[in-house]
């Protein structure tokens, strides 16, 4: 939570006159900390927040595990423990106070904290924060000294405990991030360490320990909220309490911290591509009379959402309100944005949020097997207008049951949602990823008894339908989901109930034709694959060439037929290059024709499909994945095509039967009128066919708009474009599949000029130019790319860069590879 500048002024003005404030006292023991492994003698400085690999990265004593196979060398450091100390010192007036406690924000994870010799605490869930009283203890000079253990150690005991295996693995029995013990897009670095902030805070009578803004009416003329503040006191005086919105002081209580709030002629918050995502700033300030003892602030967007899932005529909606309206959802799943999460900073976090809100995107589903997210994800988030799908950290695996698992997720629970409820981003808590799909259809029963099989299903019972939905329901006014998908693809019910995951395309070989046929009610996870930017190459391989046929970069692909898929699905739909540097520009091509192809057939079942996340947005570290955006930052080809998909306003076309339909599709809250218009063209700009009209587009609707029968023009379908357009908005449809497009190869002229944040590139061709691709050494960002360049117009590309020169540009086309 975060104070404002003038807040604090107002706060240190109040207590300049002495005695006006006793405020909690508050420090950071970030410095002077040294790490080594329990069986070696040498200590060696350690940066906090940290983790081991970063640790040893810093020292020069491993090499970086994201270039070429060096992650499997290093292993060792998985199956060692490890051990971080430190001194500290604090002043005489920090010592006087009557409590002191000791707040571990995140110990990853088996972890025996010592102060000054004395053992005070062992941790053993890396989602946790532990807080411990150490007056007792603590002298003006101290040390801190932390034992981490192996993993292996612990998952070895539990699982002996049991009398059969559970499904995938041990790393079941530890509350860490899941994906660290490798997934089919990153790699095996099961880390350890002081990955989240520790800091000492003492007080005397009183400290706040958290704020809870509950929302009880909303509307359009007024607001009423209850604020509820989580106290340590120590004394029976009524107290004062002073309420703050955006900086004016709206009330003073007397008495017990419940504090009603009523905002007339509310600002709502809403997804940014609906309205303002307006916050409001609230703080409440603490008194003993006049004295300060504590303050606390938040910002708080006002908002109502909801998942609705009631029955209709074909089976279960998914689809979410917010402030009372349907909102179509539009974005992808997000990942750990690093395999070493201190390497993330705040400026990784804004710069991705930049580009998910530059894609048009209103959704986020913050996957199960990552992390719950830190404070500036969510708070950018909030700002941005960025709703937030959030898993809890369960995922594709069956759980343990036994009592200390359950305590232990039951307090991870709740210190989570109590964390996160007051962001106005939070749309959804779910259980799981593909928890409950694993058990019904991945063949995971197989070789349990039925009283096994009883008491598996029961312990999973225990957590996702018990523990989970109690702690949202009674910490939280957000809805719960207890796994995602609700239906695996191997019901019938999947197209008809609850969210999906289709994964017919890539891990089953089906054609991307397949979305088209086959849209459910909402898509939480479909994706395919393709290779990173060639910086990403070079950095792997660290080499000038781009080289993919090494061991080294063949350990950055992580799915076991992943190449082959790419192969595959490439030769069915593009050509396929021989050169490495095409190969790699056309696998983008090929990830963001099928991606697409699925968004734009899901938005036109508007309202029977209300949303759309593709897997995945980000990576982990550099590879071969589902990816939009590669681990540098870089858009990928997909990125680029899902920002004119999720556009609100769009035209839409798909072939049936020979028959061309469009659909318009709008996202608005409002509807409008404009003029339509279809033309078919040859790859030369000679007009073939066309016809407009003037249409009425209600809000939030997909209504087909116009058909064509192609069997009454003549028309070369391989040497055609339809291009549609409703205002300013233009999309362009081919009527067969790439590789037999009949494309011309021909030059593009050029013309280049430097502007104030960049250079702008103006482009034209005698030809259709046929998904052209720029790039440069110089790092930037081209306002488009992978586009279409139609015959003898002229289209204006802007590149943001800090570079002065360039003088390297280069233009790839699928023009180039057409036989």
């Amino acid at each position: 939570m975060r104070i404002s500048v003038g807040f604090l002024l107002l706060i240190l003005l109040l207590s300049s006159c002495e005695p006006k404030h006793d405020l909690p006292i508050t420090i950071n023991l970030d410095d002077h900390w040294e790490f080594k492994s329990t069986s070696d003698s040498i200590w060696h400085k350690a940066t906090i927040p940290g983790t081991v690999h970063t640790n040893l990265l810093e020292n020069k004593l491993i090499e970086h595990p994201f270039i070429g196979d060096n992650e499997h060398d290093l292993q060792w450091i998985s199956e060692t423990d490890w051990e971080y100390k430190s001194s500290f010192n604090i002043s005489e007036d920090m010592l006087q106070k009557k409590h002191i406690e000791l707040n571990f924000e995140g110990l990853d994870t088996y972890a025996s904290i010592f102060l000054n010799d004395s053992l005070i605490l062992k941790t053993d869930n890396a989602f946790r924060n532990y807080k411990i009283e150490v007056k007792p203890l603590l002298q003006l000079e101290n040390e801190l000294h932390i034992i981490f253990e192996r993993t292996s150690i612990h998952e070895e005991q539990k699982q002996s405990a049991l009398p059969y295996q559970l499904p995938e693995g041990n790393r079941i029995f530890t509350r860490k991030a899941q994906f660290q013990y490798g997934w089919d897009w990153g790699p095996k670095l099961n880390t350890a360490g002081i990955w989240k902030p520790i800091t000492l805070k003492a007080w005397n009578d009183y400290k706040i320990k958290a704020i809870d803004v509950q929302q009880d009416q909303l509307n359009e003329s007024i607001a009423s909220l209850t604020l509820r503040l989580e106290e340590d006191i120590s004394r029976n005086e009524k107290l004062n309490y002073d309420v703050y919105v955006n900086d004016s002081l709206y009330s003073k209580n007397l008495g017990y911290p419940e504090i009603p709030i009523t905002i007339e002629q509310p600002k709502l918050w809403w997804p940014h591509n609906l309205g303002e995502p307006y916050l409001y700033d609230i703080k409440v300030v603490v008194k003993d009379g006049q004295k300060i003892l504590d303050s606390i602030s938040t910002k708080k967007g006002l908002r109502t959402v909801e998942l609705v899932t009631d029955n209709d005529r074909i089976g279960q909606s998914f689809y979410f309100k917010v402030n009372n309206a349907p909102v179509y959802i539009k974005g992808a799943n997000y990942i750990p944005q690093h395999s070493l999460q201190d390497q993330v900073l705040k400026t990784h976090y804004d710069q991705l949020l930049n580009d998910v809100v530059a894609a048009n995107m209103n959704m986020l589903r913050v996957w199960g097997g990552g992390i719950y997210e830190n404070e500036e994800f969510y708070e950018l988030c909030d700002e941005k207008g960025i709703l937030v799908w959030q898993d809890f950290m369960f995922a594709c695996a069956i759980y343990p049951g036994d009592e200390d698992f359950l305590k232990n997720v039951s307090i991870e629970a709740q210190q989570q949602v109590k964390r996160l409820r007051n962001h106005a981003c939070i749309a959804l808590f779910c259980g799981n990823n593909e928890s409950s799909e694993g058990w019904h259809r991945w063949g995971w029963q197989d070789g349990f008894n039925d009283f096994e099989r009883d008491e598996i299903w029961n312990n999973y019972m225990k957590v996702f339908d018990s523990i989970l939905p109690q702690t949202v329901e009674k910490f939280s006014q957000t809805d719960y989901w207890e796994s995602s998908p609700k239906y695996g693809r191997g019901n019938s019910k999947y197209k008809t109930e609850g969210d999906a995951h289709d994964w017919w395309v890539w891990h089953d070989g089906y054609p991307f034709e397949h979305f088209e046929a086959n849209v459910p009610r909402f898509m939480s996870e479909f994706g395919f694959q393709s290779f990173p930017s060639y910086e990403a190459i070079r950095y792997i391989s660290q080499k000038d060439s781009l080289d993919i046929s090494s061991e080294g970069f063949k350990n950055h692909q992580k799915h076991v037929r992943g190449f082959q898929l790419i192969k595959d699905y490439m030769a069915r739909d593009f050509p396929v290059p021989e050169n490495t540097e095409d190969y790699v520009y056309v696998s983008q091509l090929l990830q963001a024709y099928g991606i697409s192809k699925g968004i734009e057939a899901h938005r036109r079942a508007k309202p029977y499909n209300m949303g759309t996340l593709y897997w995945q947005l980000n990576d982990c570290w550099p590879a071969v994945s589902w990816s939009s955006i590669d681990y540098f930052g870089n858009w990928k080809a997909l990125h680029y095509h899902a920002k004119k998909a999720f556009k609100n306003t769009i035209t839409s076309s798909e072939i049936n039967d020979n028959i061309l339909s469009t659909y318009i599709i709008n996202d608005n809250r409002k509807g409008f009128e404009d003029l339509f218009s279809i033309r078919i063209i040859d790859f030369y700009g000679n007009n073939i066919w066309s016809d407009e009209k003037t249409v009425s587009v209600s809000a939030n609707s997909s209504s087909k708009i116009h058909e064509l029968d192609l069997d009454t023009i003549e028309v070369n379908r391989e040497n055609t474009v339809v291009i549609t357009s409703i205002g300013t908005q233009t999309s362009y449809t081919f009527l067969v599949k790439p590789k037999f497009l009949k494309l011309t190869k021909a030059p593009i002229k050029q013309t280049i000029q430097k502007t104030e944040n960049g250079f702008s590139i103006t482009l034209q061709s005698e030809v259709l130019q046929k998904n052209v691709f720029l790039y440069t050494n110089n790092k930037g960002r081209f306002s488009d790319n992978y586009f279409d360049l139609l015959p003898n117009e002229t289209l204006t590309i802007d590149f943001n860069t800090e570079s002065d020169i360039l003088d390297d540009l280069k233009i790839k086309t699928l023009n180039q590879f057409i036989q």
